[in-house]
């Protein structure tokens, strides 16, 4: 049964990846981007099962108009996949407010926006499914990425709310969270002056093993497209959707540690709680 989707951020990537291999297998895409020529040539190949639209979900009105057109031009859509997505790589001194506010603006207020213009075309058609681009860095850290850390830990935040909410209504919310992939998603990282007071620690480390090459990338972005697809396609929508042997073991780890420590303050916590009167007063 082929599907409609709609995806931000075509233009490259993951989203580039997935219009491709959606359009291949026969299904409808809404292909949305800033630089919407960027799939245009996919257009002479499957002609009108293409839609495209610029779409930059830093504006929350072009947000709202790409999501109802969309609606209106194709009638329904099954999936829609909030992959938009921008980075910064500096330590937590050395970016500037601009790079700080456009990591923020794209890749969780840009994400709520496009959740928030779906959702009422979604519950009108009674079904549907979202997938939210995170990554393994919505769960876990790396020196360098704070401000991009912040952005997915809080779309997270949010997606793990909104999944509850609107599960009544017959749609599913799966937060994706690939591991480090050779996209070109590195390349186009924001950077910023060097400070060396950061230099010479963690952050420096590293933007050193970037510019070395010894920053492992070891998925394949074709893979983790079809993975992507293959979960829409499922009967139940999972909450998190692990994708990368580094996103399992880094992943693990994180939440790991995380346990002990909450495990190690147990008795700390427990001793804030209001004690109930034995007396019953």
């Amino acid at each position: 049964m082929t599907k409609t989707w709609f995806i931000t951020g075509t233009s490259s990537g993951f989203g580039r990846l997935l219009t491709e291999r959606l359009l291949a297998r026969g299904d409808r895409v809404a292909a949305t981007a800033r630089r919407p020529e960027a799939v245009q040539d996919l257009r002479a190949e499957y002609g009108d099962r293409l839609w495209s639209a610029r779409l930059d979900v830093e504006d929350r009105h072009q947000v709202q108009q790409a999501v109802d057109e969309a609606f209106a031009a194709l009638g329904t859509v099954d999936v829609v996949v909030n992959n938009a997505g921008h980075g910064v790589f500096a330590s937590v001194e050395e970016a500037s407010d601009e790079q700080i506010r456009r990591v923020v603006e794209t890749n969780l207020l840009g994400s709520v926006r496009v959740i928030r213009a779906a959702l009422p075309h979604l519950r009108r058609q009674g079904h549907g499914r979202i997938l939210q681009v995170s990554t393994s860095g919505g769960q876990t850290t790396y020196p360098n990425f704070s401000y991009y850390h912040a952005s997915k830990w809080g779309i997270e935040g949010f997606c793990e709310t909104v999944a509850q909410e609107i599960a009544p209504f017959g749609i599913g919310l799966t937060i994706v969270e690939p591991g480090a992939t050779p996209t070109g998603f590195g390349g186009a990282l924001a950077t910023a002056p060097v400070m060396p007071e950061y230099d010479a620690g963690p952050a420096g480390d590293t933007r050193r093993a970037l510019a070395e090459g010894t920053f492992r990338l070891p998925n394949d972005p074709e893979r983790i497209a079809q993975a992507m697809i293959d979960s829409a396609d499922g009967e139940t929508a999972p909450l998190r959707l692990p994708l990368g042997s580094d996103t399992y073991a880094h992943v693990r780890a994180s939440l790991t540690a995380r346990l002990a420590e909450l495990d190690a303050h147990r008795d700390t916590a427990l001793s804030v709680a209001v004690q109930e009167d034995p007396a019953g007063i």
